[in-house]
């Protein structure tokens, strides 16, 4: 198995976020608790604190904005993989400058490096419901980069399209929680917009049997979780769960487009942007069961994970509001 044998080196590029940082801990699991043979790309330093208390884990820090730099990071590697992605970017045609740098140029450069190295195995992952005639920029661009790979031609390339993500850290029912916990209304946009989430742990099996399983190479694998939810019961639950509901405000389509416009202007990234919408206008549920050759027998569902770790979240937000109470009556006395 690649994944065990720390003789085998496995890139892993956009490897400081949610999903690099699952990956990245489910490898040194797997290799008996050493970091030897995996390297973490980043584009820049902050996030990739986590990752340091993995031990051996290499870390590079690096724009990959030229072949060079990217050739500096792949160099010796057997086994490359693409998470790099964005869900804001500036406005343009046919998709904006940032997903197109991100989701494009980047993987076209990774091709023509790894061409240029002899190397070929990558596992690119993008998302569910890429497609060239896809509502939004994201999802296009997404396409335009599976495209840009599988065009390559000497790639021994696995595409992984998965549902929005979830788990214990993730930034999608954490945030609900988070904010139904200091809103006494949370106001939700396309209320009736599908997913079908899936949870982190299967994601990260799914790469990882990809690493180890040749034949999925020449393949695009659909990921997603056995529970089609509305964005308004993933909302629920989330507040449910952690033990914050508040009263969920459906949003009009004409307010959320106006609310989204607003908050484009507004400095930093967008909560929510046009884009987004036109994202949650196309139902996000796959077309089948997972393959089983990506090793997830039973995939686990929202209601089987959730309570724990938005409970956990929630007891963590207590014990903070009890210790600053305690501080404020001890500088009271």
């Amino acid at each position: 198995m690649l994944t065990n044998d720390p003789n085998t080196l496995i890139i892993i590029i956009g490897g400081s976020g949610f999903i690099g940082q699952a990956l990245a801990a489910r490898l040194v699991k797997l290799r008996q608790g050493s970091g030897k043979g995996i390297r973490v790309v980043s584009r820049g330093p902050a996030k990739t604190n986590p990752l340091r208390v993995l031990p051996g884990i290499e870390i590079i820090q690096s724009p990959l904005s030229q072949e060079g730099e990217i050739a500096d990071a792949l160099q010796d590697s057997q086994v490359v993989i693409n998470l790099v992605g964005i869900l804001q970017s500036r406005a343009g045609k046919p998709w904006g400058p940032d997903f197109d740098e991100a989701h494009v140029k980047l993987p076209a450069r990774i091709a023509r490096v790894m061409q240029r190295g002899g190397m070929t195995r990558l596992i690119h992952v993008s998302a569910l419901g890429a497609s060239e005639t896809a509502p939004s920029m994201y999802l296009r661009s997404k396409a335009a980069g599976e495209l840009a790979l599988r065009r390559a031609g000497h790639l021994d390339l696995t595409i992984l399209r998965p549902s929005v993500v979830f788990g214990p850290g993730d930034a999608f029912l954490n945030l609900f929680a988070s904010m139904q916990s200091v809103l006494p209304v949370l106001p939700l946009v396309t209320p009736h917009a599908r997913f079908q989430p899936i949870y982190i742990g299967d994601l990260i099996t799914a790469v990882t049997s990809c690493i180890d399983r040749p034949e999925t190479a020449g393949k695009i694998y659909e990921c997603a979780g056995p529970d089609v939810l509305s964005l308004y019961e993933i909302a629920y639950w989330a507040g449910h769960y952690a033990n914050c509901r508040r009263p969920i405000l459906a949003l009009p389509d004409s307010l959320a487009w106006l609310q989204a416009v607003i908050m484009e202007r507004m400095p930093g990234r967008p909560l929510l942007s046009r884009d987004n919408l036109a994202s949650a206008s196309q139902p996000n549920v796959a077309s089948g069961p997972m393959d089983p050759l990506l090793g997830i027998s039973h995939p686990v569902g929202l209601h089987a994970v959730a309570p724990h770790f938005l409970g956990q979240v929630h007891a963590n937000r207590l014990l903070h509001r009890r210790s600053h109470h305690v501080a404020r009556q001890q500088v009271d006395r």
